[in-house]
């Protein structure tokens, strides 16, 4: 899997400060569901509302187990209702594909070329066994704007908010 294209993806004329969601899925995705989710998020897109006027959205799957949203408010404040709105999207999309998308306590990682996911409290296990390192890159869902999806996203996991969180080996 290759980590380098997938800025290309994202859209052109939003504001590096619009606001990103990322619902990272506990699987990957098969290309039926990658093309019948990719039709609903078209949908929702189309369709989301914030204070009774259409949002500047826009949603994509990216390495087939992500959900990217990213809502460029910069000129009217997206609504609570909006953000629920997405938020309940999400949930029937869990339902129906049969996914955890809301999960924060999982952690993915790029490793061979795979996405692996661990529970937040099997890192430290994950890492004592040698299934990553402190460079094995990590994918920081936390991420809040255009412009920390485009540079924050795909890091290092010693460069990451969870190093301080676990126990990476001491540099001598």
């Amino acid at each position: 899997m290759k980590t380098e294209n997938w800025k290309a993806e994202l859209p052109q004329g939003f504001s590096t400060e619009s606001r990103v969601w990322i619902y990272q899925a506990n699987r990957q995705l098969n290309e039926s569901e990658t093309n019948q989710l990719k039709e609903k998020l078209d949908i929702f897109c189309d369709e989301w509302m914030s204070h009774g006027r259409p949002v500047k959205g826009w949603a994509k799957i990216l390495f087939n187990q992500f959900i990217v949203f990213i809502s460029d408010d910069t000129q009217d404040r997206l609504c609570g209702s909006a953000v629920d709105n997405s938020i309940r999207f999400i949930k029937e999309i869990e339902n129906q594909f049969e996914l955890s998308l809301l999960d924060r306590m999982m952690m993915a990682f790029l490793v061979n070329d795979h996405i692996k996911v661990y529970p937040v409290n099997k890192i430290n296990q994950a890492l004592e066994n040698g299934l990553i390192n402190e460079d094995t890159l990590y994918f920081n869902n936390t991420v809040t704007t255009k412009s920390s999806l485009e540079n924050n996203w795909i890091m290092k996991l010693k460069e990451s908010w969870l190093a301080k969180k676990i126990n990476l080996p001491k540099m001598i």
